[in-house]
């Protein structure tokens, strides 16, 4: 009943219903009273300064190249190029992104001190078959009015992205969207991801460890652990999300669905011997 009144409002009032503040009602809950669908708010961008998303936008093709680089060297960077910027300043931004400035590599998640954590399991382990091992990892997708984050999960032996989903917040929901999707379409032995607050959550580590799959976390600061979803969000940005520049979140879905297909059906791997994640992945 509730949801069938608030139709009478405009969207745009009821989407400002919507907070993701912890401890309240899920975002899913509060899209079912307000009658909206979930994508409505999840795939609204995040609103920034243009002066910001361009700054962020530096940021982001920096990371790529220079995963090592913290604020001090990045604001040091921004500044060369012209950019009136202080450290402040690109810590908030590199905060908003969800980037962490910690030696060798950037996290798109932080570490949440209550959820446990796992060994690294991955170390001189030969992966030599697919579902053997998974890994997952979030990366933040910068677009002309705002921006979004993007988890994926990828099979680490045939490069096969299994799921993905978009989202407007660092939340847990996502990430478990994207892992049951990949759980509809088989079980790896191994799990792994960062120790990022999304990954660590009861509710994601609860699937995991109900379905017997062990999970593996690299160990903090080591973005190189999980490094062939390193190398795809490469790919994707390169290829699709900077070549695009979306200006919302629908284009930025259709965008990735379409990029994905290609990705797993079309692009070959030098590495997988010239094959396509497909190829290798079922046979």
């Amino acid at each position: 009943m509730a949801a069938k009144k608030a139709l009478s409002v405009p969207r745009e009032t009821r989407r400002g219903w919507i907070h993701a503040d912890p401890g309240a009602v899920s975002i899913v809950q509060q899209c079912v009273v307000a009658g909206l669908a979930r994508s409505t708010y999840y795939y609204e961008p995040v609103p920034e300064r243009a002066e910001n998303l361009t700054l962020m936008r530096l940021i982001d093709e920096l990371y790529l190249q220079r995963p090592f680089y913290g604020v001090p060297r990045m604001t040091d960077w921004l500044q060369r190029l012209g950019h009136v910027v202080n450290h402040k300043r690109v810590a908030r931004l590199m905060r908003v992104m969800g980037l962490q400035a910690v030696l060798p590599g950037p996290h798109t998640s932080r570490r949440q001190p209550a959820h446990p954590t796992y060994p690294y399991l991955l170390r001189e382990l030969a992966v030599e078959r697919p579902n053997h091992v998974w890994c997952a990892d979030i990366t933040y997708v910068p677009m002309r009015r705002g921006f979004l984050y993007l988890v994926a999960v990828l099979d680490w032996y045939s490069r096969y992205v299994l799921a993905w989903a978009l989202s407007n917040t660092l939340d847990a929901l996502f990430c478990l969207e994207a892992l049951e999707n990949a759980l509809g379409s088989g079980q790896p032995e191994i799990f792994n991801t960062d120790q990022g607050a999304q990954f660590t959550s009861d509710e994601f580590t609860g699937r995991l460890e109900g379905a017997g799959v062990r999970i593996s976390m690299d160990g903090r600061g080591r973005a190189l652990d999980n490094i062939f979803v390193e190398r795809l969000w490469r790919s994707v940005k390169y290829e699709e999300i900077y070549l695009r520049d979306d200006a919302d979140g629908a284009e930025a879905w259709a965008g990735l669905q379409r990029y994905f297909l290609f990705y797993n059906t079309e692009r070959r791997h030098q590495s997988l011997g010239r094959r396509t994640p497909a190829e290798v992945h079922f046979g």
